[in-house]
Order: structure tokens, then sequence, then C-alpha cells
């Protein structure tokens, strides 16, 4: 297989922390390709012919070419062994992890994603601070839905780790992070416990590690 996209994409290290937990490991399972960015290659005729958007990650395995982070953390876990722990076949279980699926990239990560570019890609002459102040509150408010969710449960979906963990936890680690860079600009925000809980059980885990770094 090969995976393009730079480490650094919440997209790519959702699509790694997936690789990791099926025990599937870079260089040996698979190859990485950097591209996006400053590292270029997803705006090449040839990348563009397997994926039109010309967005990372792109993962190719064999004569499958899958586009879209969350569709290729779906397709590794229906394709690869023990891929049913983290996505079951089960339609109603399976429906529990891919709604919160649905709701880190719909409602979470479209939510936060306006104060993560306005401060880490926004040159400072441009950045709009009401709107990303007002999308930081905003995901904060969602991550008090999540709080009151895991209040009494280990894991987000079901009574154990899951895609949905993966891709939820990716996107509130940045939010975490945009928080602890830019407490001048963002303000503080009401305490999360049940979230910060499971957040650092998310973090110890070596998908975690091999996907954002320790």
């Amino acid at each position: 297989m090969q995976l393009y996209g730079r480490r650094s994409s919440i997209n790519v290290q959702k699509v790694i922390w997936c690789l990791a937990e099926l025990g599937l490991v870079e260089a040996r399972d698979y190859q990485r390709i950097d591209a996006g960015l400053e590292f270029g290659v997803n705006d090449t005729q040839d990348y563009l012919a397997i994926n039109p958007n010309g967005l990372v990650p792109t993962l190719v395995d064999g004569e499958t070419v899958v586009w879209e982070s969350n569709t290729i953390v779906r397709y590794l876990a229906a394709t690869r062994e023990g891929g049913r722990a983290l996505l079951p076949a089960d339609a109603g279980e399976r429906s529990q992890v891919e709604r919160w699926m649905d709701w880190q990239l719909g409602t979470l990560w479209a939510t936060l994603r306006v104060s993560f570019l306005g401060l880490t890609r926004t040159p400072e002459p441009q950045r709009n601070y009401d709107a990303i102040c007002d999308a930081f509150n905003d995901s904060a408010r969602l991550l008090r839905v999540l709080d009151g969710h895991l209040e009494e449960r280990p894991f987000i979906a079901l009574e154990r780790f899951t895609l949905a963990d993966i891709v939820v936890a990716l996107a509130t680690h940045r939010w975490y992070s945009l928080a602890e860079r830019f407490p001048d600009v963002l303000g503080a925000q009401p305490p999360t416990p049940a979230v910060m809980r499971w957040l650092i059980e998310a973090r110890s885990r070596d998908g975690f590690a091999m996907a954002v770094g320790a």
C-alpha cells in the first residue's frame, strides 16, 4: 500500500493511527509518501488522476484507490485483520461508531478548523480574530457536549476503542493545543474533565505516538 500525505495533516494522522491499531507499520507494511503544502505532489497530473480534489490523504491499495480520511479508515477496518474491533459489522453498533465519526468531520472539525487555520496558517495581518474566537468558543461548546457523553463511559461509541475515538481524539488534541499556544487570544474555557481523562488515555496509545509523536 501507498499512503500519500504529510504527517502534520490531521486527516493523514487518522490513517496512520488506524494502521497502527491494525498492527501495520510504515516502511514495512506500507509506504508513506509526503504530499501537500511544502511537499507538493498533490498538484501534479499523476496525483490528480487518482484524487481529483488534490487533497491528502489518498490510499492506494493494489488496484483500489481511496480518498477522504474517514472513508480510508473505514476501508482499512473492513479489509484488514482485526478491523472489526474498530468498526463492527453489526449495523447497530456500526452506526454508533459512524455517527461520532460524522460528528467529528461535519460538526467539531468544521467549526474548530476556522480557528486552527486562522491561527496557524494565516499571516498575522490577515487574521480575523472575531471569527477565530467565535469558532473556538463554538467548538468548546461542542466539547462540553462530548464531556457529558463521556462522564460515565471509557470510550466514545462502544465499550472498547473504535475509529470514533481515533478521529475525535485528533480533533480534540488540536483544540487543547490551540488553547495552550494562544491563551491570550482564545481565553479560558470551562473545564471538560471527562474529555481530558479520555484524551489522556487515547494519547497513551502507541498509535497516537506513531501518528502525532510522543
